[in-house]
């Protein structure tokens, strides 16, 4: 809601209340959430109304809203439990602790015993903390006494426990004054004129008599009505509202003097204490001046830039009196003539990142170079005019040491952290990377090998960095962060000194968008709770105060010229809207139209040639012109994007780039965008095949196989540390039978001679076995905690080990590394975790377990009854479901822990409430045991599979099975009885990997049609594969054990680490993987469990930072792979036979 609009809310509460509307202005109260009446509340808690008392803070609070909220809440409720018990009312007492208590014990479990515990007393003053209860009124003062104090150091409470200063009728006269304008607008206004309705602008009949007086000295203009003015209003009148004075140019104010503030910036917004007279005075307001005719707000006045300038749109109407509509004339803008063929809408590049990406930017003279950021906290920068990733890095920080208390709390708590913003400086020649958690990097951009460097490492916020930009206020080049706590901070470029502190906003700030006028600089800044304000590089707080379109997550940009600013925003109800505003008069110029009603996400904007702008909505990008507020046209970059694309243009406007869904970008070009990438892509063409000829021919095998003699191809073995470079897996011919085809990616540049990484030695990679006192039998199931810091094992003996890895220097976040082993661990018990076998051979039965989200406890089964665990104890807490039949698989419902899906070696699948104790379904469509699940949470479907090599869908509405549909085994293979289909879902949780001993296969979940399959054409078969953490890598086993490692969107082969490079030449050759699971939040780290026992962790060297390289993209018609992990001169694919 608008500043406007809110004080509106005020002036109806004065009026209701004038007129003796009590229960009514309560209500508003509480509905509108501005003014809390403490008087009001005080009379309820008095009185014990503890239901109005606890309605009325609802407007206000909630429970869990923090914890003053909740201290709040549990005072009320315990004092009317207490006064229940007081009157013997012990059947009351127990519905108030039942109903209203009870929800405080997820948050202090003794203090909740401790209350119920009262219920045992014949009076509950022998319990010593409340020995001194009095009678029920002192204990009702008593306890709203405190309930003050916690209402006024409540931040929620902030600016709504004063009402404003306001004349009497304050309402009444602005209407007054409103029809007075209407009635000089009147061609032929009547001296005496009869006023009956509201409900329209009032108008005067024909002229019958003298031309009432001028405004300038008519005195119905005053705050009363003067006898021969308007007659009263009666208590039901609407309105209509006055248009007010607008300000002055913004950039012309900014050049004034700066006016000093109440509240300086230095002043922070705590949660300490009650709100402060500074607090109160960031938002002055100007008092009434003694003369009536000018009640209106000043044009010069420092309280019209702060509040009349209200940027945002009514709920009601959509033009507030200070929002322009869109046919206001602004300034005059030389036009280029451009169509809409000039906008880059043709697909040229698609590039696989790795990772979602996040942001984007451009380098701002090097038109084809692009700098990206993930959600796993790496970046990259590409040639996206030769298809080439330049640099590299994942997130690390630089110096721990220097890393504030919080922020290396926060990171052990949480390892996972995502870049929220890159961007380029000015000159190009630095970039910076704004991280979800306090950091920023600035790196330094040069040629040659040493294309990055770390510049600076700057621990910026508490919180999330939500935005950067570069600046160069004062003639030397700034940084400017803005974040979660509330402040927009300017650093130097070149020392990292912090400059300038700027507070003032109340919610976490959201975007920052530096620019100057003239000679003024300043910065706008955006909150989460709408506030638009801008600061000069003083320390003299905001200048201005205005409300966002959307009132939530609001980015702004100036078009290329810097003569028009633009913003676009997202409601929290899914609502967007992109403005132009007109900075002479602080008001929307024009909004422009074609956004659907309700947003999949925060739509991302941007603008290019002074002429167009861009939005990435509905998996569309839309384009407008800047001058027409209707929708240009729009383009679906041949499909494949998120439902909020990220985008970014470059600076000529000739490219486009584009996220993706399936963690990659597309770059978009027009015609002289095409002919740019073109020219490059000859270039480095002509380059590659004069590296080709200076080295010697590649001779090609009897088998069709590439035996290399001259070496990798420059550019794409990065590699510094000796690999060994064997042939492509080429030559494939595929079976196009009940197989979807599918386009990938063209991340790699065809001209370039890829080959194979393969590991054989240990010094090629990062690899650790996990010490272990305990019983060495082979390893069944293997699983890292979700936090990153440990991993669990079950034995085939039932017996669970779990690792932890321990903070220290080499390792300060304790996260999972193969470079620093971990501690066995176990509690001052020394009890185990051991499975119950209910007589069965543990070494036969099938192993099975889930871990709960947040780590907490894992359920568990090796043949015997399921059994549930405390992971910090070991304890075991609950034993269900003995056998006969016994559990051969568990998954959690990823909406509710308390839903267990259990498969069973009958070949159904139970639906399990662990709550109740109950079987709420029996699934039945397998023909032999369950031996994978898993949950979509998108689809709200579970798919099974079985030693049937069966795959079923099921629905989680009502458990019904959707499709079914068994695994293509391939001709002449004879499988195993005893082998096990497992099923995983891909992070867009729409796709599936099916992974059996003959296979790794790709379906799409809704239709259960196979996308992508590998089939070993020789040698061992296939024990386990996984998921990357961010599925962009697939983990394979095998029973040789060697370790596949391909890319997840061609299911190529990208690296081979043979057994050599992480097993120990002693070790028997019958030792292999036969489970292998990857890091939650690494990409690059996975660990292997072995048939003696051992764990393995596996990483790739630190100078590497990832598995081998992309492998060309196919070419071929099918997807039926078939490849083979012996290594070799001999090394071929031939067709399935």
């Amino acid at each position: 809601m608008s500043s406007l609009s809110r004080e509106l809310v005020f002036l109806i509460l004065q009026f209701l209340d004038e007129e003796k509307f009590k229960e009514t202005v309560h209500k508003l109260e509480q509905e509108s959430g501005f003014f809390f009446n403490m008087k009001y509340f005080e009379d309820a808690v008095h009185n014990g109304e503890w239901e109005e008392a606890e309605k009325y803070l609802s407007g206000f609070t909630k429970v869990d809203d923090n914890r003053y909220s909740m201290k709040i809440f549990f005072e009320i409720r315990k004092q009317k439990y207490l006064e229940a018990l007081d009157r013997q009312d012990r059947g009351k007492a127990v519905e108030i602790l039942v109903k209203d208590l009870k929800v405080f014990s997820s948050f202090n479990e003794e203090l909740f015993k401790e209350i119920t515990q009262l219920l045992t007393l014949d009076n509950f003053r022998e319990n010593e903390q409340l020995s001194k209860y009095g009678d029920t009124k002192s204990a009702r003062n008593i306890m709203l006494s405190e309930l003050k104090k916690l209402i006024e150091a409540n931040p929620l409470f902030r600016d709504k426990l004063q009402f404003p200063s306001l004349k009497a009728s304050r309402l009444r006269t602005l209407i007054n004054q409103s029809l007075n304008w209407q009635h000089q607008l009147c061609k032929n206004p009547r001296p005496n004129p009869d006023i009956k309705t509201l409900f329209v602008d009032h108008s005067c009949g024909q002229p019958n008599g003298a031309r009432a007086p001028s405004p300038a000295t008519n005195s119905l203009m005053g705050a009363i009505p003067k006898p021969g003015g308007f007659p009263t209003l009666g208590a039901h009148v609407p309105f209509q509202a006055a248009p007010g004075h607008l300000p002055p140019s913004l950039t012309g104010w900014m050049s004034n003097p700066p006016v000093n503030h109440a509240a300086a910036s230095s002043a922070s917004i705590g949660l300490g204490g009650p709100a402060n007279a500074a607090a109160l005075l960031k938002h002055p307001r100007t008092p009434p001046t003694n003369n009536p005719s000018v009640d209106y707000p000043s044009a010069d006045s420092e309280h019209m830039l702060k509040r009349a300038r209200t940027m945002g749109l009514s709920d009601e109407v959509n033009l507030p009196v200070n929002i322009l509509p869109v046919t206001y004339p602004g300034p005059a803008h030389t036009q280029n003539f451009y169509s809409s063929d000039d906008l880059p809408k043709t697909v040229a590049r698609s590039l696989n990142q790795g990772s979602c990406v996040m942001s984007m930017d451009f380098h701002p003279i090097q038109q084809t170079v692009l700098l990206v950021g993930t959600n796993g906290g790496d970046i990259a920068v590409w040639e996206v005019g030769s298809r080439e990733k330049l640099a590299h890095r994942a997130f690390k920080i630089w110096e721990v040491g220097a890393c504030s208390m919080p922020l290396q709390a926060a990171l052990v708590k949480d390892p996972a952290i995502s870049v929220t913003r890159v961007v380029w400086s000015p000159d190009g020649s630095l970039f910076g990377v704004a991280y979800s958690k306090y950091i920023v990097h600035i790196y330094s951009y040069h040629g040659g090998d040493d294309i990055l460097r770390n510049h600076l490492e700057i621990d910026a916020h508490v919180g999330s960095v939500n935005d950067i930009a570069f600046a160069h206020p004062n003639k030397q080049l700034s940084i400017i962060t803005c974040g979660d706590d509330k402040t927009i901070k300017v650093w130097d470029a070149v020392t990292g000194v912090k400059q300038y502190t700027f507070e003032g906003h109340e919610a976490p700030v959201y975007s920052v968008c530096p620019h100057h006028k003239d000679s003024v600089q300043f910065i706008f800044s955006t909150a989460l709770d709408g506030k638009i304000k801008a600061w000069l590089y003083d320390n003299m707080g905001s200048r201005i105060d205005y409300d966002a379109p959307g009132h939530w997550c609001t980015t702004m940009a100036y078009s290329a010229d810097g003569t028009r600013l633009f913003s676009c925003g997202t409601s929290k109800e899914g609502d967007s809207y992109i403005v132009e505003w007109n900075e002479a008069e602080g008001a929307v110029k024009r909004t422009y139209q074609g956004f659907q009603k309700r947003s999949m996400g925060v739509v991302q904007f941007d603008t290019t040639k002074n002429r167009f702008l861009a939005a990435g909505d509905e998996f569309l990008i839309k384009f407008w012109d800047m001058d027409n507020v209707n929708l240009l046209t729009t383009t679906d970059a041949d499909g494949g994007l998120p439902a909020s694309p990220r985008m970014r243009f470059n600076k000529e406007g000739i490219l486009l780039a584009v996220s993706t869904a399936d963690n990659g970008f597309k770059i978009l070009a027009n015609a002289d965008g095409l002919r740019l990438l073109h020219t490059l892509e000859s270039r480095s063409f002509d380059a590659s095949r004069v590296v080709s000829e200076a080295t010697k021919p590649a001779a090609i095998t009897s088998l069709g196989a590439v035996n290399a003699a001259g070496g990798t191809s420059s550019g794409i073995m990065e590699r510094s540390t000796p690999v060994v470079a064997t042939a492509p897996l080429n030559g494939e011919n595929r079976n196009t039978g009940d197989i979807k085809p599918r386009i990938t990616d063209e991340s790699v540049d065809k001209s370039k001679v890829w080959k194979l990484t393969e590991i054989t030695e240990p010094l090629q990679c990062c690899s650790l076995r996990l010490p272990d006192n305990l019983s060495a039998v082979k390893v069944s199931r293997l699983i890292y905690t979700n936090s990153g810091v440990a991993i669990l094992a079950l034995a085939s003996n039932a017996v669970h080990k779990l690792w932890k890895w321990q903070r220290g220097e080499r390792n300060p976040f304790a996260k999972a590394t193969a470079n620093v082993p971990p501690q066995l661990w176990q509690p001052s018990s020394g009890i185990l975790m051991t499975n119950d076998t209910s007589d069965t051979d543990p070494e036969e039965a099938v192993s099975c377990f889930a871990l709960s989200k947040n780590d907490s406890y894992v359920m568990s089964a090796s043949g015997g009854k399921i059994s549930l665990f405390n992971m910090m104890t070991f304890k075991t807490m609950a034993t269900f479901m003995p056998p006969p039949p016994a559990a051969t698989f568990l998954a959690f419902h990823p909406q509710d822990n308390n839903i267990i899906a259990i498969g069973m070696d009958d070949s159904t699948i139970q639906i399990y409430n662990v709550r109740v104790d109950e079987v709420k379904s029996k699934l039945k469509g397998h023909q032999k045991r369950i031996t994978g699940l898993a949950f979509s949470n998108s689809l709200n479907v579970l798919v099974s599979s079985g030693a049937d090599f069966q795959l079923c869908v099921w629905s989680t509405d009502g458990w019904d099975r959707l499709a079914s549909k068994f695994l293509q085994i391939p001709s002449g293979r004879v499988p195993s009885p005893l082998g096990e289909t497992r099923v995983q879902f891909h992070q867009d949780q729409k796709h599936f990997l099916a992974v059996h001993e003959t296979q790794i296969a790709i379906y799409e979940a809704s239709k259960l049609e196979c996308i992508k399959q590998w089939v070993p054409r020789e040698g061992a078969p296939i024990t386990h594969a996984t998921y990357s953490c961010d599925s962009q890598l697939i983990y394979t086993s095998f029973a040789d054990g060697s370790v596949g490692v391909f890319c997840a969107s061609t299911l190529r082969l990208r690296c081979r680490i043979c057994p050599t490079a992480y097993l120990p030449s002693n070790i028997s050759s019958n030792v292999y993987p036969l489970v292998i699971a990857a890091h939650p939040s690494e990409p690059n780290q996975f660990a292997l469990g072995l048939t003696d026992g051992g764990v393995h962790v596996l990483e790739p060297l630190e100078s590497e930072g990832k598995w081998g390289t992309m492998p060309p993209p196919d070419s071929g018609p099918g997807s039926t792979i078939t490849g083979s992990m012996v290594s070799g001169p001999t090394i071929s694919e031939q067709p399935p036979r």
